[in-house]
């Protein structure tokens, strides 16, 4: 059975945020288009899509590292600050777009609230897992020499 740790990360994510983008529970809020995605960042996202790619990257990391926090999400999405001629420091994502995300996955779903965080319901296990499925045969059909693995 193939899982999301067979597929590659990248690919899964653009997957799962096309099926996204598809479901009604998913919209992006009004203030998405003009928000920057932490204060580390100087420009707001470029992609169109870029609220489904941040909603299905999260849905896999709470797969993959479940059960996990708004804080601990912020600290995965955050980055190097620069500061001009003082050394960069790091700072944390926003956590009102993980905040907003998690709520949305919850209301599918695909997430819920446990003592020590937000862990992956049998139902999102079940989606992640039929999209990893999907994509690898996909791409067994453009790299046959993947069927192997």
């Amino acid at each position: 059975m193939t899982t999301v740790y067979d597929v590659p990360a990248d690919e899964l994510i653009e997957y799962v945020a096309k099926k996204l983008e598809k479901m009604e529970e998913f919209k992006p809020p009004e203030w998405a288009a003009y928000v920057k995605t932490g204060v580390h960042k100087e420009r707001s996202p470029q992609q169109p899509n870029w609220w489904y790619i941040r909603v299905s990257a999260i849905l896999r990391k709470v797969y993959t590292d479940g059960p996990v926090g708004i804080e601990r999400l912020r600290s995965i999405y955050g980055g190097r600050k620069r500061r001009g001629s003082k050394p960069p420091k790091f700072r944390k994502g926003s956590g009102s777009i993980i905040r907003k995300a998690l709520q949305q996955l919850e209301s599918a779903g695909f997430v819920e609230k446990k003592d020590k965080g937000r862990v992956v319901t049998p139902k999102g296990r079940a989606f992640l897992d039929k999209s990893a499925s999907e994509l690898k045969k996909d791409l067994v059909k453009k790299i046959p020499a993947l069927e192997k693995y």
